[in-house]
């Protein structure tokens, strides 16, 4: 089942559109991380936890979702499958990965966001790294994920390659 050409181009641009916007949101936060991290100013640490609690709900989260799913689209809809070769594999598994790893951190960053938003409460348990590393470890992901995209390096799964072979008996009679 292929899409025609329009659509193919309409969810190939959706896609890279969500996913360069969700690669954008992850450098945005990791510079609010850096800024709570490093801040002396108890102001611009606060704010920058609640900024980044926002930005994860509001951004990362569905930016993340929508890029799978597009993603998941885009591949079932065209000659390249979800399952026929590594890089598209390799793609879907670090979005699987970093969505998921997303969700299960929120709880921790809605932690941290409460605990800004409580004016009473000294910031020294703001100060974690936490934010700093899973954005950089989420922004090192998407950027390979890119690169896979681009370069798309060669290399069949088994199923790639068994496809692969039905198609050539089924065209060689």
């Amino acid at each position: 089942m292929t899409m025609n050409r329009r659509l193919r181009k309409l969810t190939l641009t959706a896609h890279v559109a969500l996913s360069v916007g969700w690669l954008g949101a992850v450098a945005t936060f990791l510079a609010l991380g850096i800024a709570a991290l490093t801040s002396q100013d108890t102001e611009v640490v606060r704010g920058a936890y609640l900024v980044m609690e926002l930005t994860g709900w509001f951004a990362l989260v569905p930016l993340s979702l929508a890029s799978l799913l597009t993603g998941l689209i885009s591949s079932l809809g065209t000659s390249w499958g979800l399952l026929r070769h590594y890089w598209v594999v390799f793609k879907l598994l670090i979005n699987l990965v970093a969505t998921i790893v997303l969700l299960l951190y929120m709880q921790t960053l809605s932690y941290l966001a409460d605990i800004a938003a409580d004016a009473t409460l000294p910031i020294d348990e703001l100060r974690d790294p936490s934010p700093v590393l899973h954005a950089g470890a989420a922004l090192v992901l998407l950027v390979v994920a890119t690169a896979l995209a681009i370069y798309k390096p060669r290399g069949l799964t088994r199923y790639g390659q068994r496809r692969q072979h039905q198609q050539r008996t089924v065209l060689v009679p």
